[in-house]
């Protein structure tokens, strides 16, 4: 264990945890929401600082980033714990703990120096870390995020947003990718589907990545039938991306795939996502993309000036076709293409 960076010390040995948008007031023996912050006699403590529970070198498309060191291997990393509940999620063993102690036991410790290490050793170009909520993980996340640009490695994270701006701050520097699910953009979708509220902060907190810190972002969509695939979410979405991040924003709308308690419900139909893709387009989106649905044309980064085909994709594997830098090698369109990290 060590102790939290972002918390307030109150009466009675209560603390406040200021990690995630939940704001967790804890008393003495007690966990906050994600079940890995533990309040020790006042002082919070991390039970799952290093301790790691899925570890693989990634395809960075698998992100999915797909303007992001396009065609690069990316050290994957998850934990346990997460702060939202999300009733569809498919990594729920590691995410939805409910005893620390028994989720704890066979994870691997790697520490942020380690990380690193094993990242140059298998040909990685950067860590990322996913598979549950990394701002579970902040402290850890930071340390490592700070090494690896010492290192030449650029940092990910693969997040459901819901990360306080002071959190957000502290990792600024350190922090090159913001891959952020906006899972809809209604009260109802985000209290059934994840029971959570204030979920609007969620897009400051975007907006704030990518206008504040300078990180790269992409929007990822999981369209689900009845729940979010409705066109005046996927509209509302669409528009937000557009007009608080920018046109060259890449939204990724993927095919849903029946999981607990969703178990009853069919796959996204592709005509949906189709549907999805041109709703972003008419929004003035200049990069939309299908996933879960590998050989779809949409797949592929076109450029929204010439017509070029600038990168082909099938799944994970990628072609680079007529990209230079940043831009289209035939007519020179910025393409958002992130090739550095930040110093």
């Amino acid at each position: 264990m060590g102790e939290a960076l972002l918390y307030d010390k109150l009466d009675e040995q209560r603390v406040r945890c200021n990690v995630c948008l939940w704001r967790c007031l804890i008393n003495p023996g007690k966990s906050g929401v994600c079940g890995v912050r533990r309040n020790e006699n006042g002082s919070l403590q991390l039970l799952n600082y290093g301790l790691v529970s899925s570890l693989a070198a990634d395809p960075i498309e698998k992100k999915p980033l797909f303007h992001f060191f396009p065609g690069s291997s990316v050290l994957s990393f998850g934990t346990i714990g997460c702060n939202f509940h999300c009733i569809h999620c498919q990594n729920w063993e590691i995410a939805c703990i409910e005893d620390p102690g028994t989720a704890m036991k066979g994870l691997r410790e790697i520490s942020p120096q380690d990380a690193v290490k094993i990242a140059v050793k298998n040909g990685c170009a950067g860590l990322a870390w996913t598979y549950n909520e990394p701002t579970v993980w902040f402290e850890y996340t930071l340390d490592s995020a700070r090494m690896a640009h010492e290192n030449g490695l650029y940092s990910v994270y693969v997040t459901n947003g819901y990360m306080t701006p002071e959190a957000l701050d502290m990792l600024g520097p350190y922090l090159d990718a913001w891959r952020v699910d906006i899972k809809g953009f209604s009260d109802k979708l985000y209290r059934d589907l994840a029971k959570v509220g204030h979920w609007r902060k969620i897009l400051e907190v975007a907006e704030r990545a990518r206008h504040k810190w300078n990180m790269h972002v992409e929007v990822v969509t999981n369209v689900i039938p009845s729940m979010n695939d409705d066109d005046k979410q996927l509209k509302a979405i669409a528009g937000w991306i557009r007009e608080a991040l920018g046109e060259l924003t890449p939204w990724h709308v993927t095919r849903f795939h029946p999981h607990r308690r969703l178990s009853h419900l069919q796959p996204t139909g592709l005509a949906v996502l189709e549907r999805a893709h041109d709703i972003g387009r008419a929004a003035g989106l200049r990069f939309v993309y299908l996933g879960n649905v590998p050989g779809h044309a949409y797949e592929n980064t076109v450029c929204y000036q010439c017509g070029a085909l600038a990168i082909e994709r099938r799944g994970y594997s990628i072609r680079l076709k007529a990209v230079k830098d940043s831009c289209c090698a035939v007519c020179g369109a910025d393409l958002n293409i992130r090739t550095s990290i930040r110093g």
